[in-house]
Parts: structure tokens; sequence; C-alpha cells
């Protein structure tokens, strides 16, 4: 993938494609110009003798100190040093791909006032494949993320550690390897690099992609349990979503219609006297569209976060004003994530209901806990214990990150987003909730076995079938942990995506 960064904006689905693989980043002309007088601004300031927050001044609570002209380099220098100082496992390299790409945006802008060599160091990095590790924990997300954008600026220059083609090892030998020389910051340099909210919005934009794949795998299994169920599509009517209004709504009953056109298990039950099915099945719309509709919100919040300028203080050329501001504080973003959990949570717990629905022999009409000889065969009896496990614990991870608050740096940062955290927790529920889709995945295809030799959709049969290649029909006692985890990769894998790729938010765009 080759992104040219100039002054148009990047889409969530170019961000999509950077997640998924190796791109090359290039800084366009126009974007150049903007970075340049940018730099030449902070220059002015410079031979002015104006004092400047982070530029001649010491940083936080010591801004009042003023640096003398000799040591400004020193000083951005320090500051990588001394904000190094992360902990944790590494971020996954599509995260800091992302990251590294947004802060090439946010820096294209012009308003950071650093050269453009700098914004081409990074550029570098990513074309020749230079992984920064950057420890997960550490930041709180209100002079940015300054920790782990910290590890990052420093492979810049030759500290630290990166991998390249996963192999892992000092930055200096990495920047080696890749012909690559440790750059030499300017006034103002480390401040940018470090002040900015692309590693939270990074975490957040991968846990968006990854919601994206589960709510869709989510959706194709929502139709295959109303099917096995011989549930009705009469609630999935566009005449009742239009009475109602909600987007998300109307284009996730429309999906659901699409996907059980030509059921026969669904045209041998026309006239059943069957009145109404579980809210787990006739609400999908109602339940899954207002999941979507969080997508969708979350996914604007990104989009406009991840070609923002946020640090601090920006440079603006065209007014001949250096200027301290906020923009580095990533309330957006944990406000956003803390929304998507309930998404997550809500996507997870409806499929957790549909698979309790499945294994009941006196609701579903599906023989007990989906397998023959049941009493002999425990079938998906604990299956459905694991759902409901998985679906308890989102429903704790769901408490929201953003309302806690821990000043910092001696009451300078007195309100703290903990934006990294609200973004870091989104991804252990993503794996608790592709698990619990996982196991619904398995029990409906079980279920629709049961109506042999009708058949589902077409499209649902497809679903079938590429379920079963990873998971032989169930006809015995066996261990479905296997099981389980291949389904759940399909979908983290992102199988399904295609299926509702119109109605998702980096699909559209």
């Amino acid at each position: 993938m080759n992104l040219l960064i100039d002054t148009q904006p990047i889409g969530l689905g170019q961000l999509r494609e950077v997640w998924q693989k190796h791109c090359d980043v290039s800084l366009g002309p126009a974007a150049r110009q903007l970075v340049e007088r940018s730099q030449q601004q902070i220059d002015q300031v410079l031979q002015s003798g104006e004092t400047v927050y982070g530029v001649n001044t010491g940083f936080g609570q010591l801004a009042q100190v003023r640096i003398s002209e000799d040591e400004l380099v020193h000083l951005q220098e320090n500051l990588v040093r001394s904000h190094a100082v992360g902990v944790g496992e590494a971020l996954a390299e599509s995260t800091v791909r992302l990251t590294m790409v947004m802060k090439v945006i946010g820096l294209a802008r012009g308003c950071s006032g650093v050269r453009p060599q700098l914004v081409d160091a990074l550029c570098a990095l990513i074309r020749h494949r230079v992984i920064p590790v950057i420890p997960s924990r550490g930041s709180v997300g209100a002079s940015g993320d300054l920790a782990p954008l910290a590890h990052m600026a420093g492979v810049l220059l030759g500290l630290g550690e990166a991998c390249i083609d996963g192999d892992r090892m000092p930055a200096g030998e990495a920047l080696r390897r890749a012909g690559i020389e440790p750059l030499v910051l300017a006034p103002k340099e480390g401040l940018a690099l470090l002040n900015g909210t692309q590693v939270s919005t990074a975490i957040s934009l991968a846990a968006l992609f990854r919601a994206e794949h589960m709510l869709a795998a989510s959706l194709v299994t929502g139709a295959l349990t109303a099917d096995a169920i011989k549930g009705s599509d009469t609630p999935f009517d566009e005449r009742i979503q239009l009475a109602r209004g909600h987007a998300g709504q109307i284009d996730v009953a429309e999906l659901l219609r699409n996907l059980m056109h030509g059921s026969e298990i669904r045209a041998s039950h026309l006239d059943c006297d069957r009145v109404q099915d579980p809210y787990s099945i006739r609400c999908q719309p109602q339940v899954a569209g207002a999941c979507l509709d969080v997508l969708r919100h979350v996914g604007s919040v990104l989009a406009v976060e991840a070609n923002a300028v946020t640090d601090n203080p920006l440079a603006f050329a065209e007014s001949a004003a250096v200027l301290s501001g906020g923009n580095f504080h990533a309330e957006p973003i944990a406000l956003a994530a803390d929304y998507l959990a309930l998404a997550i949570a809500e996507a997870g717990s409806l499929a957790e209901r549909r698979v309790a629905l499945l294994i009941d022999s006196h609701l579903s009409g599906l023989p007990a806990f989906l397998v023959e000889h049941s009493g002999l065969n425990s079938g998906f009896m604990m299956a459905q214990v694991t759902a409901a496990a998985l679906a308890s614990d989102n429903k704790s991870l769901a408490h929201p990150a953003s309302v806690d608050s821990i000043p910092t740096s001696a009451n300078q940062e007195d309100h703290v987003s903990m934006a990294t955290g609200a973004a870091l927790r989104l991804h252990k529920m993503l794996d608790n909730s592709a698990c619990i889709v996982a196991i619904e995945m398995l029990a409906a295809c079980q279920g629709i076995e049961f109506h042999r030799p009708k058949k589902t959709s077409k499209t649902l049969e497809t679903v079938l079938s590429k379920v079963r290649k990873l998971s032989p029909r169930y006809a015995e006692d066996r261990s479905l942990s296997p099981d389980i985890q291949a389904v759940a990769e399909l979908i983290e894998n992102g199988a399904f995506f295609d299926m509702a790729r119109r109605i998702l938010p980096s699909g559209s765009t």
C-alpha cells in the first residue's frame, strides 16, 4: 500500500489498510510546504528571544525554567529519554504502524514546528518496516500518550528497541540494518513527537476494526439462529424499521432479510401457529442496529482524531503565532472507547442469549443441547456456560474508564482522560465476544443440520460450509474448545466482514 499524506484527510478505509498490512508512506508537496513554514515560525521565535513552552523552557511543572540556547537540542533528547518509562507487554506491530502513520498525518498538518526531515525519518521507519517496541502501559491520556510515544520517538534517535520482520533488537541495530541514520532533534521536535493522542487512537482504531469483524459475524450467526429455531423474518420487515427511523436498525434488518432470503427452512413454516419469537431473535435490528450506530459514531470520532493536530504548543505560520492549548487531552478518545465497550458487550450478550435459546428444546424445538441421545451426551451444555462466563466478564470490563482521573505532574495535569486504558481493555472484550459468537456459530450450524434435507439460504449455506471445514458435525460428546478457537480465529480474520461491509464504518469509506 502506497499512502501519500498531503492536505486531504485519510479515511477509515485507508487506516484499516494500514492496520492490516505494511505500507509505504510519503509526505506530499503541499504538506511539505506547510511543515517548512511552521518550522520557520519556531526559528523566528527563537531568534526573537521570546519564551515559548517546550521550545526553550522545561516541561509540565518545570515550564517556568528557561533553557539556554546551547542546551535546546539536549532538552529535546532528555525529554525523550526521561519519558520512555512504559511497562507491560508490547503493543501489536499493526497498532504501532497505525500510530506512526497518524503521527506523520498530524505533523503534516504544518502546525507542529518540526522540520520536514523529521517527518521523512518517520516515513523511512515505516517504509523499512522498523517497528518500535512500545510497552502498552504508562499513559493516562492527558499530555498526549507521553510514555508510549517516547518509546516510538527513541527509535529515531537509536534508543530503545525495535522489530524488523518480527525480530526484536536494539534500536541502533535496527536503524543500521535499514540504512537509516539516527536523528538529531531540533528545538520543539521531541515535544511534537511525544505530545499527541496517536497511541490511544491507534489502539481504539484497532478495536473498532476488530469490532466490525465481530459484529458482522454476529449478524450472520443471528440469521443462522433465527432459521435454526424456525424463527420468523417478519420482525425484519422494512416497514417496522422505517416507523422508528434509526439508521443502524434499518440497515441491520435489511442485511438479515438478505441473509435469510431463499431459505427452504423459512418457507417450510410460513403458516405455523407460533405468534412471536424471543427478543434475542425478534429484536436483532433494534439491538444490533444500536450497536452498529455506536460503531459508526466511534468511527467518526476516530476519523477526526486520526487527522488531527494533537501536540502543543502549535505554530500557526499564517498568523505568526505560537499558541499553547490542550489538544493533547484524549477525552474524545476515552469517551468513544467507553461507548464502544458498551456495544461490544451488548453484541456478545445478545449472542449468548441466542446460544441459550438454541440449546433449550422447549423454546427452540431442536433436540436438547443440540445433540442426539441427550443424557448420554451433554452436547452444547457447557459451551453455553463458557459463553455466559465470557459475557459476564465483559459486563465488568464495560465499566467506563473515562470517569476516573488521577492528577499527575505535581498537579499541573490535574485532569486526565485515561483514554489509553479505556482503549486497551476493548481488546480483551473483543477476545471474549469473538468466542461467544464462535460458540453461537457452531451451535446454529448444528441446529440448521437438524432440518435436513431442507436447507437454509445459499448465503448461509456457504457460512455452514466454512464452519464445517474447521469443525465436523457434533454427533457425540467431544471437546469443543479447539473448534471454538478455530471459528473465533475465522471471525477475527474478517471472514464475514464482506457480508456486512456496506453497512460498517470502515467498509463504506
